[in-house]
């Protein structure tokens, strides 16, 4: 069980990198403050049922809140980044 346990770390690692540099936004997702401009980050993976786990960027913890009060409004948001910036590749 120990090795599985790893392997899943690992890949968790991996796939979390890999969000992070493909990651659309260079501000918070909630407030759009400037990432890092508050000091670290705060990271979430976002689940939702029968969809891929995303990764969401935050200024800070506090923006969490705004985030699950209308997560449809703010994953729009993403979703319209991620395609400008696919677009301009």
């Amino acid at each position: 069980a120990g090795k599985q346990a790893f392997s899943e770390l690992t890949s968790h690692a991996a796939w979390a990198a890999k969000a992070r540099a493909a990651y659309p936004l260079k501000v918070c997702l909630a407030s759009d403050e400037k990432l890092g401009a508050m000091g670290d980050n705060a990271e979430y993976i976002y689940r939702e049922a029968g969809k891929p786990d995303r990764l969401i960027i935050f200024c800070c913890d506090g923006c969490e809140d705004d985030f699950k009060k209308e997560p449809a409004k703010f994953l729009a948001k993403l979703d319209a980044a991620t395609k400008a910036k696919s677009a301009a590749k």
